[in-house]
């Protein structure tokens, strides 16, 4: 991953869990296993870029929050992680990371081993961290730059 001063919302390769835009972490650890999953080839580190964000600019964006695993949090990544043609038109989504322990769980739902009310109960057992997508350019519009921390491989 590189240094990122002006971010910007870039079309992905895959479906992600809360649609297209720019994600964030406010876990330091999460930010630095991201990018530890990114350094490859030629390359053996890469970057944290830290940001501000005034949480109250959150009241002039269109903001979907989910504060744990529950029904609606499911079907929202669901459909974003299933369905191509989903779109939303949020600025800002925030929640928890659905991380491959918990894609493991998913599989289980999606094979119907699990009912919808079985995988919430189980994923919120796990300790999940956030995430934080800014889907606008709106939303990016209120991310600062503060600076870059090196990560070596």
């Amino acid at each position: 991953m590189e240094i990122v001063e002006k971010p910007q919302i870039r079309l992905a390769n895959r479906t992600l869990d809360y649609g297209m835009g720019f994600y964030t972490t406010t876990s330091g650890e999460q930010a630095e296993l991201w990018v530890k999953r990114k350094i490859g080839g030629k390359s053996n580190k890469g970057f944290i870029n830290i940001y501000e964000f005034d949480l109250s600019s959150v009241k002039k964006l269109k903001t979907l929050r989910f504060t744990e695993p529950t029904e609606e949090w499911l079907d929202f990544v669901m459909a974003n992680r299933t369905d191509r043609n989903f779109r939303h038109d949020y600025d800002v989504v925030y929640g928890p990371v659905a991380n491959d322990r918990v894609y493991a769980a998913f599989a289980l739902y999606e094979g119907g081993l699990l009912n919808k009310q079985e995988l919430i109960q189980e994923l919120k057992t796990y300790l999940l961290v956030d995430q934080l997508l800014f889907h606008t350019e709106s939303a990016l519009s209120y991310l600062i730059f503060l600076e870059a921390e090196e990560i070596l491989k």
